[in-house]
């Protein structure tokens, strides 16, 4: 089993704070033959629906010298995991978790913000310090 995030206790607060129940800590998956763990497996049941929603969240701290190479394994890592949950669990959605500083500083530049919108990544930002989400995706 993979070392958890720096930040990893900090989301699952903020997510639990916003009544997420964490199922899966972390969440695995078998496909294909490869073992996968993404950080976290939640669900929140809708009071006008009935029918609960699924996330996943893949947790990252951008914490090494080098964003650029953090953003690359997070990017591959993400559209790995997506493609795991379409076959595995099509009915939970992958979000990527990043702390708010770096989705200020690094996250808004043109380039990283077209690779975002290209492959369509769902970002949560957080606060480690608040233990609180800051932002969804719109």
């Amino acid at each position: 089993m993979p070392a958890k995030d720096a930040f990893h206790d900090a989301v699952k607060s903020a997510l639990q704070t916003e009544g997420w129940t964490i199922t899966h800590d972390p969440l695995f998956l078998r496909v294909g033959g490869v073992e996968m763990y993404i950080d976290l497996g939640a669900e929140k049941l809708i009071a006008a629906e009935k029918d609960g929603q699924k996330i996943a969240v893949e947790i990252k701290s951008f914490l090494s010298p080098s964003n650029i190479m953090e953003f690359h394994l997070a990017v591959g890592q993400f559209l790995n995991y997506r493609v795991a949950l379409e076959e595995e669990e099509p009915d939970r959605k992958l979000y990527l978790a990043v702390p708010q500083d770096i989705y200020l500083s690094f996250f808004t530049l043109p380039f990283i913000e077209r690779v975002i919108g290209r492959y369509q990544l769902d970002i949560i930002v957080y606060n480690p310090d608040l233990e609180a989400i800051v932002q969804w995706p719109t």
